[in-house]
C-alpha cells in the first residue's frame, strides 16, 4: 500500500547502493524501516508485507526523511497495523503468486513436470517455474528451492564475515524453528533458518554476524553487543525489522 506521495513515482526505478535500516518512533511505537537512497525527485513511502519502506533522493537528509514519517505518522502506524497479522501468512500456491525473496518479490509460475524448480534468469523481477506432477506437491518443491537458495546464501555470508570477525569457518544446518532464526554450538557449528531468505540482505547479515560473534562470547553480554556492533553498526534497527518480518513470514 502506497502513501498519497508515493504515487508520483516511477515504476521500476533503480537504486544505487544496497537498503539501509534505520528506526523511528511514531506516537509512542518503535517502528523499523529500511532506506533506499534513489535518483528520484520526492520522497516514496511503501507500507506491505515486507514491513514499512522509503525511498529517497539522493540529497534529501535524514532531517528530511524524518519529517515525511512523522507527516504520514498516521497513516504508517494504521498500515503496519493491518499488514502485521497476529499469525503467519497462509499462502496459497497458484500460478501468479508472489512470494518474498531477500526483501523483494518472487513470481512464481506452475507448469507440468518432474517435479523440479527452475529460476527465470533476466535482471527482472525474479520468476521461479514449478513444474510439477501434481498440484499437492507444489509446497515440496517451493521449499527444496528456496532451502538450496538460502543455502548458497548463507554459505556465501557467513564466507564473507568469518574473517572480519578472525574465527574459523563454521559447518552449516539448516532449520525449520518456528520463533528461533539461528543458533551457535560450543563445537562451532551454526544453524540458521532457512526463511530468513524471504528476508533482506542486511536482516540475514545480521543474523550471521550475531551467530558468528557467539563463537567468541556465547552469551549475550557487553562483550557480544559491542562485537556485534563492530561488524553490524545499526544492528538495533535491524533486530527490530526482523521482529516485524518475523509476524508476517510467509507459510504455506
Amino acid at each position: 500500500m502506497r502513501s498519497p506521495i508515493e504515487r508520483s513515482a516511477r515504476r521500476g526505478e533503480a537504486a544505487p547502493g544496497r537498503d539501509s535500516e534505520h528506526t523511528i518512533v511514531i506516537g509512542g511505537q518503535t517502528i523499523g524501516y529500511s532506506l533506499r537512497r534513489s535518483t528520484r525527485r520526492s520522497i516514496g513511502i511503501v507500507v506491505d508485507r515486507q514491513g514499512l519502506r522509503v525511498i529517497a533522493p539522493m540529497p534529501a537528509s535524514p532531517g528530511d526523511i524524518e519529517s515525511a514519517l512523522l507527516r504520514h505518522g498516521e497513516w504508517i502506524t494504521r498500515k503496519v497495523r493491518e499488514w502485521q497479522p497476529p499469525t503467519a501468512v497462509r499462502l496459497s500456491i497458484d500460478d501468479g503468486q508472489r512470494v518474498p525473496l531477500l526483501g523483494e518479490w518472487l513470481t512464481l509460475r506452475l507448469a507440468s513436470g518432474a517435479n523440479r524448480a527452475a529460476w527465470a534468469p533476466g535482471s527482472g523481477e525474479p520468476t521461479l517455474t514449478l513444474h510439477l506432477r501434481c498440484p499437492e506437491d507444489a509446497p515440496r518443491v517451493l521449499e527444496k528451492a528456496l532451502r538450496e537458495r538460502a543455502r548458497a546464501l548463507f554459505a556465501a555470508r557467513l564466507a564473507h564475515y568469518v574473517p572480519l570477525l578472525g574465527v574459523r569457518q563454521p559447518a552449516l544446518s539448516l532449520s525449520s524453528a518456528r520463533t528461533r532464526w539461528g543458533s551457535c554450538s560450543r563445537r562451532g557449528a551454526v544453524r540458521l533458518n532457512w526463511r530468513l531468505v524471504h528476508f533482506p540482505i542486511a536482516v540475514i547479515d545480521y543474523v550471521v554476524v550475531h551467530e558468528l560473534a557467539h563463537l567468541h562470547e556465547m552469551n549475550h553480554g557487553p562483550r557480544f553487543w559491542s562485537l556485534v556492533a563492530q561488524h553490524c553498526p545499526d544492528f538495533r534497527a535491524l533486530r527490530a525489522r526482523l521482529q516485524q518480518l518475523a509476524v508476517a513470514c510467509p507459510r504455506w
